[in-house]
């Protein structure tokens, strides 16, 4: 018997010692989230994306609305998500909680992405989204031109010093620690002294102008108040201390997450930039 045992220890622990088989990537993958949307149509196979959520056709906040038009769109309920017997489904951690619990109990496979508020974090989610997808290697040339846009921008012309704070309606300004943020700081832009911190907060007409920064940064350019938001954004007294030149419009497409959203954003600036310095000299 003492062989026959020697013999079987043997065998479990060189079974222990080999490596892990690797995971079989999906071959039916179900975007839920918009930021998923745009990293799925950049990094998968065209074949493995079974369903994108209803905001990846949306040009207004989706960098890939052409590219996602040849994909199905799901609703916000497991029931549209369950009969495209998906073996992988992407999410945030704030999507529909309801939707991940009928999700988990149908043993459905899902992975949440986080909430990218920095260049790094985002050039990270490319990587582990990538891998996830079984391409590593779309992942590392994704990477690849986001450090090249991060060197275009550093490359372009930039006013000297200049402070800059992106508000939204009703005077909700981004903080420090937002993707916004991280851009602006990209561009060379820094926020005015006792600007919101963290991610950012409400900031009356008055405390703005007493801010002063140089540029104010908008998602849209907004001529007329049709609604309560937009007083704040065309009170006369911005208009009188923001002419259009000091207005910088940053795409709302371009604020809300990482991967391809990320390359075209850096790019925007260097071009914005490139004509706020002309306008300066």
């Amino acid at each position: 018997m003492r062989p026959l045992l020697v013999g079987f220890a043997a065998v479990i622990l060189a079974l222990a010692a080999a490596p892990a088989r690797a995971e079989e990537p999906p071959r039916r993958v179900v975007s839920f989230n918009l930021c998923a949307d745009q990293l799925v149509v950049a990094l998968a196979d065209p074949a493995q994306i079974a369903g994108l959520s209803p905001y990846a056709a949306d040009p207004m906040i989706s960098v890939v609305s052409e590219k996602a038009e040849a994909f199905p769109r799901i609703g916000w309920q497991a029931e549209s998500i369950v009969p495209l017997k998906p073996d992988l489904v992407l999410m945030g951690y704030r999507d529909r909680a309801i939707t991940r619990r009928m999700l988990d109990q149908l043993n459905q496979r899902v992975v949440e992405l986080g909430f990218v508020t920095d260049i790094e974090g985002a050039r990270k989610e490319v990587r582990e989204v990538a891998a996830l997808l079984g391409h590593p290697e779309r992942g590392e040339a994704l990477v690849a031109e986001i450090d090249a846009a991060r060197k275009r921008l550093a490359a372009a012309p930039h006013p000297d010093g200049a402070t800059a704070i992106l508000v939204e309606r009703g005077g909700y300004t981004a903080g420090p620690m937002s993707l916004a943020a991280a851009l602006i700081a990209e561009a060379g832009l820094k926020a005015p002294e006792g600007a919101p911190p963290g991610f950012g907060g409400f900031v009356p007409l008055e405390r703005l102008i007493t801010l002063r920064p140089d540029y104010l940064i908008f998602s849209n350019s907004l001529e007329e108040p049709t609604d309560q938001g937009a007083v704040y954004l065309t009170h006369p007294a911005m208009r009188l201390l923001y002419p259009k030149w000091k207005r910088i419009i940053l795409p709302t497409r371009y604020t809300l997450c990482g991967g391809p959203a990320l390359v075209e954003a850096l790019d925007y600036f260097a071009g914005v930039m490139t004509r706020l310095s002309a306008r300066k000299r």
